[in-house]
């Protein structure tokens, strides 16, 4: 957790008593879907979030009104517009941290995906079970977001969860549609017996097209993101140092 996540826990742990009931069950429950995909600590729950973003409007508007009435003399109704606009901005900077944290870790999971399908592939037509290639997977996986998820996949699995049920949380902990594919088809092929094999290797092929696809799109967007810095900033640039040795002779034939 960041820094200033640990220096503000103790104050966090403390409102978050009052400011959970004050939140409705579809919040409630948006919050907590937030944390998991996040992979927040254990002891963090959605009353804690909850007073995080209550706190940090009341730091934001309470920041604003202080600078207010100390470098100006106008009235309080002409700043606070800007003091609810400040309280409102502080209170959704948690919740898009939060996002951030939840969308890196998503990604991180379906970098990792091809290689960990690769392992079990090679695992399972070696002759371990799904369970002995899952946890090879974990063990020797890369270092990651995937990593730890399937140590919690596992540790499900051993506390007495069937491995279907397992996989199926862990894909939707991660918000993945390719971790939804791969729970989707172990599940398939544990009720038609089918072999694992040729399916981890077909969702390793699909993880590395869709890869692809993702490249070459961000691809395609680059130069409709680029246009905007070029007409603002690169464009004036030109036009200044083409048109300013024309001006200075204009001006000299001028004088």
């Amino acid at each position: 957790m960041p820094w200033w996540w640990r220096a503000a826990w103790p104050w966090v742990s403390a409102v978050a008593p009052l400011a959970g009931p004050l939140c409705s069950w579809r919040w409630r429950i948006r919050l907590t879907r937030a944390i998991e995909q996040a992979a927040l600590p254990a002891g963090v729950g959605y009353a804690h979030l909850a007073a995080l973003c209550a706190s940090a409007a009341a730091a934001a508007g309470s920041l604003v009104a202080g600078i207010a009435l100390l470098t100006t003399d106008a009235p309080p109704l002409s700043w606070l517009p800007w003091m609810a606009a400040a309280a409102l901005a502080g209170g959704v900077s948690p919740m898009l941290w939060l996002r951030g944290l939840g969308a890196k870790r998503r990604a991180s999971i379906e970098r990792d995906l091809p290689f960990v399908f690769d392992m079990m592939t090679l695992c399972v037509e070696a002759g371990l079970s799904v369970q002995g290639a899952l946890q090879l997977a974990a063990q020797s996986g890369p270092r990651g977001a995937l990593r730890d998820a399937l140590a919690d996949a596992l540790a499900e699995m051993r506390a007495g969860v069937a491995r279907t049920a397992a996989i199926k949380a862990l894909a939707e902990r991660s918000n993945s549609a390719l971790a939804r594919n791969w729970a989707a088809a172990l599940a398939q092929a544990d009720a038609l017996g089918i072999s694992l094999g040729p399916v981890l290797r077909a969702q390793a092929a699909q993880c590395r097209s869709d890869r692809h696809v993702r490249a070459e799109q961000l691809a395609m967007q680059a130069p409709v993101k680029m246009l905007l810095p070029l007409i603002g900033c690169i464009f004036p640039c030109t036009f200044i140092v083409l048109a300013f040795p024309i001006v200075v002779q204009l001006l000299r034939s001028v004088q």
